[in-house]
């Protein structure tokens, strides 16, 4: 997706509100505008389209999202349940409707297959946490019926309005991916002719899912892409330019050992493993649980 000026993507978001007052689809919910002013501050939106972001969610029905686990450990459901503004109950009760996670929702066995069948029939966006067992697809069955993680992919792939591969796992593979890879397990946009998002981080931090969802739920498109189909507002950085340790790289004054004095005094990891240098994200900036830490600062940052 080509870049959109705040003018436009104002425009956009003026259009909507129009059809909306006018229609009676029109809801009256509250919005707290601190959290509508967070999301808009990390796409850098400007001053003219918070305002217009929390009259469209006041007004507009919730997104509906439906949530799909595959071959993943659940932290990037973790990351998202960690988020502070917007809490993870304003995103669920206001924001959006979640109509289908595994983890999370009360239904179970068939009456939880029947729910999936309902929301294939309804307007979602689908966020997939997970790799995909493409060809191998024994590997992970769900429900009652026995089918495969890539057939129940498939099915919601095709009726989804947009497409979001949440974490490494499902962007690209992630450890089950790690050779020999006996359940051939790969990225969902391998297998998908659908265009994917790709939302990658092991886990993605809630700043990173939340933000990336909502702006397609705002706007009805999705944000800028990078090559990689990353959104360039938190993947378009390199992470190391935004390093606490990177004075530390430029004098020379490198970590040799895992703990030791150097380490502790915030010299540069890089010869003990650290990818900064070649890494694209975000997280020095929002960091992870409510801003408390990222990999870097964690032990002795």
């Amino acid at each position: 997706m080509a870049k959109l000026s705040n003018e436009e993507l104002k425009n956009i978001l003026e259009d909507r509100i129009k059809k909306l007052e006018n229609s009676t689809l029109k809801e009256d919910k509250f919005i707290n505008e601190e959290s509508v002013k967070i999301l808009a501050r990390h796409l850098s939106l400007g001053n003219e389209i918070p305002v217009l972001a929390q009259r469209f969610f006041q007004i507009a029905p919730k997104t509906k999202l439906v949530w799909l686990h595959l071959c993943e450990c659940t932290g990037c459901s973790e990351s998202l349940l960690r988020s502070e503004l917007p809490s993870f109950d304003e995103l669920i009760f206001d924001f959006f409707s979640l109509e289908y996670h595994e983890t999370l929702m009360a239904a179970n066995g068939t009456k939880a297959e029947e729910l999936l069948e309902h929301v294939l029939e309804e307007d979602f966006i689908l966020a997939v946490e997970g790799g995909v067992a493409a060809i191998d697809t024994f590997f992970l069955t769900i429900g009652a019926q026995g089918e495969s993680g890539y057939e129940i992919l498939e099915k919601l792939a095709a009726k989804a309005k947009a497409i979001f591969a949440v974490g490494t796992c499902s962007s690209y593979g992630g450890i089950q991916a790690a050779y020999p890879n006996p359940s051939k397990t790969c990225g969902i946009s391998e297998v998908l002719s659908q265009k994917v998002v790709n939302i990658p981080g092991c886990p993605p931090s809630d700043v990173n899912i939340i933000t990336t969802l909502s702006f397609f739920a705002l706007f009805g498109v999705l944000p800028e892409l990078d090559e990689q189909n990353r959104p360039v507002w938190a993947y378009g950085k390199c992470l190391h330019d935004m390093c606490e340790r990177k004075a530390k790289f430029e004098s020379g004054i490198f970590a040799e050992h895992f703990d030791d004095e150097a380490t502790k005094n915030g010299a540069c990891l890089f010869k003990i493993g650290c990818k900064g240098p070649y890494t694209y994200n975000n997280c020095p900036k929002v960091k992870f649980n409510a801003k408390t830490s990222w990999p870097v600062a964690a032990g002795h940052g």
